[in-house]
């Protein structure tokens, strides 16, 4: 399927905002038309462009916006901060004079590890108007992974939370400290100060002047963003964002969502990840909605959907864990569903979906994308949703299936694959420092992304698994991410990961490590319950052999380390319960 069309017709070449405005316009008016936006849409590829200079600030400026909230952030303790669009682009152009005060300069890194709260934002902005580079860091990470940040990185600046300020004891540089939450007496006369040896107060930004004068124009290659990569199977990678790849890249991101001017939007994603980005920052602001978070320290169902319906929330994003825990509440104390629904960073379960659209009367579209991407293939709005598909490939991305072994395209069931002709404009750069991984990922005319899938007639592409995650038993392929929608269907589990045991006889057999849910006990009986519902529901090659009850090892940002749980399988459990010793 190839991606084409003529949206920048009618721009003016040499005004960035123009051509991002036209076809993000041309997107919204096509959020229910998949085929027309497939055909019609085609990137903008200005030679300029700051997207915090040349698209927020300039909406910010629209009369329309002026009290329209950028962001509304609610607290555990139900306090709150709202922030206009031109409040947001007044701090942040305080928080770019200030930080260029300090020494930061058009190139340099800044690693920046803050939660969900006002000052995220305010760097965001402030980082690209100097044309700084930002490695986003989660709070969660501890003193080696900061290391790794600062070092690998080449960071020369930390902008932190005052909680964390410590963990930065053991990791070596000479970069800026800046702590953010410490108190200022310019900000608050009078107030105590608890600033840090070493480390300057952030909000000491907040008296810098509020007019702010780029210093050079932002070339569209300039770097903007280095991630490190969740690191499921291999130590972290460093990817490599530019000025366009996410902040343009993302409007596939507010397509696939379908968010309109005026939309309330709350995305469940941690800083540091790139899930953040998609849908707490550019996807929303690229569709002039408004960013909306609500803080937790333990997830509440119940005080989760009281918070959407007191905000208005119209559109909603989770990670399949938290649609997972979502459905063991009573939905229908959502009194108004959003109007849209979307899952990314795992596969979703069908049973999911089934049990959303019967209490909330919406159907949650599956999205599928990396941290090296925006989001590639999707159900976009007003489509049909198969069951256990992810979708098609959204306007402006071509997607081919490579076979895994020759490489060759048009396969039934193979790599998911971008083709590099007409090169996608939400790609990366490559990995940072890796040019040989960078190569390997981008050869044959294809950027590869190591997932498997299966194409149906119809262009819908289903989800397969890694593909190092995919394995034979019997001479059989078997899909971890299949065995584990299967069990997810029974009542009594609640998180389901699916892994290759060593057998002497059929060379590997299906293993679930499996969390139950809520009223179920580990042990005998159980196992033998969901033996019984794996054959019951399973082809005989598929069904699972063995079963182990235990919680499961994740990355910070959430996802299941499969390879953990493979190493660990392979040295062997006395706590398995096998199929054959339970009948």
């Amino acid at each position: 399927m190839t991606a084409g069309g003529t949206t920048g017709r009618g721009a003016d070449p040499s005004d960035p905002t123009a051509q991002f405005r036209t076809a993000r316009d041309f997107l919204l008016a096509h959020r229910d038309d998949y085929r027309g936006a497939y055909e019609g849409f085609v990137w903008p590829r200005p030679a300029h462009f700051n997207w915090a200079l040349d698209w927020f600030d300039r909406i910010a400026e629209d009369a329309r916006n002026a009290d329209r909230l950028a962001l509304h952030i609610v607290e555990e303790d139900g306090s709150r901060t709202r922030r206009t669009f031109p409040e947001m682009a007044a701090r942040s152009n305080q928080a770019a004079n200030w930080l260029r005060e300090q020494g930061v300069r058009a190139g340099d890194r800044i690693v920046v590890m803050l939660g969900n709260q006002v000052e995220l934002w305010e760097t965001a902005l402030a980082a690209m108007k100097l044309r700084a580079v930002v490695i986003p860091a989660t709070p969660l990470l501890g003193t080696l992974d900061l290391r790794d940040r600062v070092g690998r990185g080449g960071a020369r600046h930390v902008i932190a939370r005052a909680a964390d300020a410590a963990k930065f004891d053991g990791v070596p540089g000479e970069y800026t400290r800046i702590v953010v939450g410490a108190g200022s007496a310019a900000a608050e006369p009078g107030a105590a100060r608890s600033v840090p040896a070493g480390w300057r107060a952030y909000e000491d930004a907040y008296a810098a002047p509020v007019a702010f004068e780029p210093d050079g124009p932002t070339a569209a290659d300039d770097p903007l963003m280095l991630y490190f990569t969740s690191g499921t199977t291999a130590r972290p990678k460093l990817v490599e964002h530019t000025h366009v790849s996410y902040p343009i890249g993302h409007l596939a991101t507010m397509y696939w969502i379908g968010l309109i001017p005026g939309d309330v939007h709350l995305n469940i994603a941690s800083p540091g990840w790139a899930k953040h980005a998609w849908s707490n920052l550019f996807g929303p602001w690229n569709a002039e909605a408004t960013v909306f978070i609500h803080n937790y320290t333990r997830f509440d169902a119940a005080r989760l959907m009281a918070e959407m319906d007191a905000s208005g929330v119209t559109s909603f994003c989770a990670p399949p864990t938290v649609w997972r825990m979502l459905i063991q509440a009573d939905l229908s104390q959502l009194r108004t569903p959003p109007r849209e629904v979307v899952a990314a960073g795992e596969p979703l379960n069908p049973e999911v979906i089934e049990r959303v659209r019967r209490e909330w009367g919406v159907t949650i579209r599956d999205g599928f994308g990396q941290t090296e991407t925006a989001v590639q293939v999707a159900n976009s709005p007003g489509q049909l949703v198969k069951a256990g598909s992810m979708g098609r490939p959204l306007p402006g991305f071509s997607v081919e299936l490579l076979d895994p072994v020759s490489g060759e395209p048009g396969v039934a069931e193979g790599e998911i694959s971008l083709v590099l002709a007409g090169r996608p404009v939400g790609l990366m750069t490559g990995y940072n420092g890796d040019p040989e991984r960078t190569a390997a990922a981008m050869s044959g005319g294809f950027y590869r992304t190591g997932d498997i899938g299966a194409r149906d007639a119809d262009g819908y592409i289903t989800y397969v698994g890694r593909s190092d995650d995919v394995f034979k038993a019997s001479d059989y392929k078997i899909s971890p991410f299949e065995l584990e929608s299967a069990l997810l269907e029974h009542e009594a589990v609640a998180e389901a990961a699916v892994v290759p045991a060593p057998d002497p006889v059929r060379l590997a057999v299906p293993k679930a490590y499996v969390v139950l849910a809520e009223g179920w006990e580990p042990g005998p009986e159980t196992a033998k319950v969901i033996f019984e519902h794996s054959r019951a529901v399973l082809a005989p090659y598929k069904r699972l052999r063995r079963l182990e009850f235990a919680e499961l090892p994740k990355t910070v940002s959430g996802k299941i380390r499969r390879i953990e749980l493979r190493e660990r399988t392979a040295a062997g459990s006395a706590e398995e319960y096998a199929e054959g010793d339970l009948t």
